[in-house]
């Protein structure tokens, strides 16, 4: 049986937390405002941090996740999430093939896997994956990507692929914030995954609030309430 169909995950309100991308703050307590606010799902992303420093923020995160329901997620690095007890990990195409990282983690933890072209969507057809995350759809500050962005027009001929490749749930990633997150949910992904959006704002809670609420809606109207 596939994962996802053993355990699905809420994309609507992903928080990818960067310690390089928190004004300073102390990320801990911010993905606890975040998920007070209405965050469903959490990474921790941290492309600069060291082995033990990796596994003790991610320790502190799941901590903080207790009881809330919310699963956290590590970005590439399956050996930080087995050693902090995390709940999976998200992969990119350059990182361990999701097939060994299930291997490693075993059959009810969460791999995601960002898409960035149509053929990727294909290939996703026969991995063990729960969910997947299309990447690159507006410019953002928060990654340094070669690529042109896809937009919404890109977003949505991904989708399509994915779609028929694959039964999870799928969502978007990059750029996306209250100015543009109900045209992103309106061509038909999931949820939204925010770094600055979120983690920058002011006020987490509130923002993480806003958002969700617009994701809410949007996916009301469109008769596709998760």
């Amino acid at each position: 049986m596939r994962e996802s169909l053993i355990n699905p995950i809420d994309l609507r309100l992903y928080g990818i937390i960067d310690p390089e991308r928190t004004g300073g703050r102390d990320p801990v307590e911010l993905v606890r405002q975040a998920v007070s606010g209405g965050a469903t799902l959490i990474q921790y992303r941290d492309k600069q941090g060291e082995g033990r420093r990796l596994v003790e923020l991610a320790r502190a995160l799941k901590a903080a996740l207790e009881g809330s329901g919310v699963p956290l997620l590590i970005n590439d690095r399956v050996d930080i999430a087995l050693a902090a007890g995390a709940d999976g990990v998200h992969l990119g195409q350059d990182d361990m093939h999701p097939k060994d990282a299930r291997d490693l983690l075993g059959p009810h933890a969460f791999i995601g896997l960002t898409l960035k072209t149509l053929e990727q969507a294909e290939r996703m057809a026969s991995m063990p994956v729960g969910y997947a995350c299309i990447g690159g759809v507006f410019a953002t500050g928060s990654k340094n990507s070669p690529a042109p962005p896809i937009g919404l027009d890109g977003l949505g001929k991904i989708l399509s692929r994915a779609r028929l490749a694959y039964r999870g749930p799928v969502g978007a990633i990059a750029g996306i914030d209250a100015s543009n997150a109900q045209a992103v949910i309106a061509a038909g992904v999931d949820g939204i995954a925010v770094i600055s959006a979120l983690f920058m704002a002011t006020d987490p809670r509130a923002e993480a609030r806003r958002l969700r609420g617009i994701v809410d809606q949007t996916l009301t109207s469109r008769g596709d309430f998760a």
